[in-house]
């Protein structure tokens, strides 16, 4: 027998959404991944670097899976559960992991790191990318992209403005990391498939992408998920479309 909407509900509320592992929906969610393959590109790129530091690191699970990690690596958290799950994790590898306030300062000198890289961060500081680069150092990231799960979102929250559809688009990231003074060398956008089965998952990601569906409860959306429950088990999985950017740029190389 399938499990009730109040069983999915517990489960989903209950289980631990620490970290930046996603495996709890195999089988309940599914997302087509881009074709560059960012955690295969960083492991590229961090064997032919001496230092660099990942911003953002979440619970430490992709950045570990792009070992054997360069002399010098750093990577920066803010969250506490996750700084206390990426340092179990990463301090093994050889990875500092230092607990910052999500905006700038970076907690580190200028001109420290070869590489910087970052995937799904909430806010970019360019400048500050810029300053902790050497000379000749990348910036590589994978980025959420505009309108990423809007179907889902405005489900919830009702239609979206223009500014919020315009949000997180790569030539805003372009203009930023240009004005800092580096230089874009490459940029790829890409609208994946992204479909939920349960109503479970779809708690589950609101717990964990705290960002969609800001301050969300299911106290507060219950009638909503009540109804969501009823239509994925009528009509078939809620199938919804994220965007995702690949972005790199360059620290000019020092003169002479």
């Amino acid at each position: 027998m399938a499990p009730t909407f109040d069983e999915l509900v517990a489960e989903a509320s209950s289980v631990s959404v620490e970290g930046w592992d996603f495996s709890w929906l195999d089988g309940r969610a599914t997302e087509a991944r881009p074709s560059w393959g960012y955690q295969r590109l960083i492991r590229e790129r961090l064997a032919r670097v001496e230092s660099a530091l990942d911003i953002e690191t979440g619970g430490g699970e992709v950045l570990a899976g792009a070992a054997p990690l360069p002399r010098l690596m750093a990577a920066t958290e803010s969250w506490p559960p996750n700084l206390a799950k990426a340092t179990a994790l990463l301090h093994p590898l050889g990875c500092v992991v230092v607990a910052n306030a999500g905006e700038p300062p970076l907690p580190f000198g200028d001109a420290a790191f070869d590489l910087v890289i970052s995937r799904h961060p909430v806010t970019v500081w360019w400048s500050e990318i810029a300053r902790v680069l050497r000379p000749g150092g990348a910036y590589l990231s994978q980025q959420v992209g505009p309108e990423s799960v809007f179907e889902l979102v405005e489900y919830f929250l009702g239609p979206r403005s223009a500014e919020d559809r315009r949000s997180r688009h790569p030539d805003d990231a372009r203009a930023g990391a240009e004005k800092a003074g580096l230089e874009v060398v490459d940029v790829r956008l890409e609208r994946l498939r992204t479909e939920f089965y349960d109503i479970g998952a779809v708690i589950y990601f609101l717990r964990k992408v705290i960002w969609m569906v800001p301050g969300f409860t299911v106290e507060q959306y219950l009638p909503r998920l009540r109804e969501l429950h009823q239509r994925l088990e009528s009509d078939g999985p809620f199938v919804a479309t994220t965007t995702r950017y690949l972005f790199e740029a360059r620290k000019p190389a020092a003169a002479g």
